[in-house]
């Protein structure tokens, strides 16, 4: 291990030398394709030793041996101008035609820019780059690790509203839902970063391999789409170090930009396992592709009624949503009743504050459901935190083994310390507000400023709106009795 981190620390040092990549941004994008080349060009290595027939897509002069492989190979503004001129332009235009693969490199490409303006130093990371073998089993998953704090530094380089995943969270909501290989299910996340969910989901099929056909089938079970570019690179680069040959099921997409009713019942799945970016906003107009009750711009809300849509009957779905979800009216109130409708909403877990930090000190909540049954009463579970924590932190972040508790209680439910259920009838004499605190707790105060801000401000427009209707009537009342008066 602390070899490959000693290669990625010196990659990292290098770079912050280079007066191109002035940021983390650009220093993981330009980590993101180079590391992709190097991860695929290994692959190939691997598929040429087991299929004769096995071809490239990619040309001959473009392939990372052939142009990075010599340590003492091209360097300097000879190196630029051949990544900047001849390799990225070349890459961006593969015949997407020709098959999976190349329309897969193109599209992974199409957005990548080559940040260095030195070209010394870039011979420098590429040599450092060659000193990980990723076809040494040892080397890849001490590659994986280091490739997760990666991960995470793309996170707070990143934009509101996106946060990276903590694993233990990831596996936990995998462990529950329990995508099954024996009965060929399929999985999505529609909003799907890095390839967290993916990966997870991946481990959790392999697993229950027996058979050649078992790992044919897991290589095609799956389906990602991400929006932006460098997160879908690099879960591109995930997928091909967790095996799977031909990443082409995870499209660079916006899952939103499409009209929900353009989803035909083909393309539904069994199991929906995500974390759909919150606290953000879409962009103007996506909102249109939803029916109008459902309309709002709040992205954790759109994807909410997204799933509803595209599980199959029977299907089932764990995603991670703030408390906002929870308790917002409006049209969150109207989302939420087409949930417990359309869908049993059996299980809500409560997460501590700080899962996400430092990204967001937003409180969170696992939400589990089945489609097309509705739902009769909602167990929830409150996490807490390990003994002696009062938070979590980039140096102690929540760990799996701490779901142990939950996972006992899953199958063989009973009200405890942590555990309780609300009853349909409740929650919809609370007008379908979820947010139900925890009625064997004591209450230990106020709540945290990210909790109380959304119903603070709420107050604040209910009295700015009482205020404006009070005045009118006194106005009107004036108006009446005077015949004239003279507005302020």
């Amino acid at each position: 291990m602390s070899n490959i981190s000693t290669i990625v620390k010196s990659i990292q040092d290098i770079m912050r030398k280079d007066a191109g990549t002035y940021g983390d941004a650009q220093r993981l994008e330009q980590l993101g394709w180079m590391f992709f080349l190097k991860i695929f060009d290994d692959r190939e290595k691997e598929l040429e030793l087991l299929h004769d027939e096995y071809r490239s897509p990619i040309p001959q002069n473009l392939s990372w041996s052939a142009w990075a492989g010599d340590e003492e190979g091209i360097t300097g503004e000879a190196l630029l101008d051949f990544v900047n001129n001849t390799l990225l332009p070349k890459l961006k235009s593969l015949n997407g035609r020709a098959n999976k693969i190349s329309g897969l490199i193109r599209m992974s490409f199409e957005d990548a820019n080559n940040y260095m303006k030195n070209g010394t130093l870039m011979r420098q990371v590429i040599n450092k780059i060659n000193g990980v073998d990723f076809n040494s089993s040892n080397d890849r998953h001490m590659f994986g690790d280091i490739y997760e704090k990666i991960l995470k530094d793309l996170q707070s380089a990143g934009n509101a509203g996106e946060f990276y995943t903590p694993r233990a969270v990831t596996q936990f909501i995998v462990d529950q839902v329990n995508p099954s290989l024996a009965k060929r299910e399929t999985i999505l996340d529609p909003a799907c970063g890095t390839g967290g969910f993916l990966v997870c989901a991946i481990e959790h099929l392999r697993k229950q391999a027996r058979t050649e056909d078992d790992e044919h089938y897991i290589q095609e079970s799956f389906q990602g789409i991400e929006k932006k570019h460098l997160p879908h690179i690099l879960c591109m680069t995930n997928m091909l170090l967790h095996g799977i040959d031909v990443p082409s099921n995870v499209r660079h997409d916006n899952t939103l930009a499409r009209p929900l009713r353009d989803w035909s019942p083909k393309e539904r799945v069994d199991v929906i396992v995500t974390n759909p970016p919150f606290g953000g906003m879409e962009e103007d107009g996506i909102e249109a592709n939803f029916p109008a009750e459902f309309r709002t711009r709040e992205t954790a809300d759109l994807f909410l009624v997204l799933l509803m849509k595209i599980l199959k009957p029977g299907g089932r779905a764990g995603l991670v949503l703030p408390d906002g979800t929870l308790f917002g009216e409006g049209v969150k109130t109207r989302i939420k009743e087409a949930l417990l409708t359309d869908c049993n909403l059996h299980t809500v877990v409560r997460l501590p504050n700080g899962v996400f930090n430092p990204y967001t000190s937003i409180r969170t909540n696992l939400l589990f459901f089945t489609k097309d049954q509705p739902t009769t009463e909602t167990w929830y579970y409150e996490h807490p935190y390990p003994r002696g924590a009062k938070s979590y932190n980039k140096g102690k972040p929540i760990r799996i083994q701490e779901f142990e508790p939950e996972k006992t209680w899953w199958n063989n439910r009973v009200e405890n310390e942590q555990a309780w259920r609300v009853s349909i009838d409740q929650i919809k004499a609370g007008n379908y507000n979820l947010d139900f605190k925890n009625p064997y707790k004591n209450d230990d105060g106020p709540g945290d400023v990210d909790h109380l801000l959304p119903r603070y401000e709420k107050l604040l427009r209910q009295i700015a709106e009482t205020r404006a209707t009070l005045k009118q009537e006194f106005y009107r009342a004036l108006t009446a009795e005077n015949g004239s008066v003279n507005e302020d």
